[in-house]
């Protein structure tokens, strides 16, 4: 009846991330990465399985096609 148990994520909360992030801004420190379109997410996932993937891939949002009949 007493047991408790206390977990945490390792990343720290929304001020430490915070702060982390005007550090980097104040130092001009980024990642590094490849922006890949979203047509080419199976190339990707195949990339990845195969240990090609020097960074990290990001997914650039502005090439995704919109629902047929989305008028937004």
């Amino acid at each position: 009846m007493g047991r408790r148990r206390l977990a945490s994520s390792g990343v720290g909360g929304t001020r430490e991330t915070q702060e982390m992030l005007d550090f980097c801004s104040k130092h001009n420190i980024s990642a590094d990465v490849e922006i890949i379109s979203a047509a080419d997410i199976d190339d990707g996932f195949e990339r990845l399985e195969r240990g090609e993937v020097r960074y990290r891939l990001v997914i650039d949002m502005a090439t995704l096609e919109a629902p047929a009949g989305d008028t937004a």
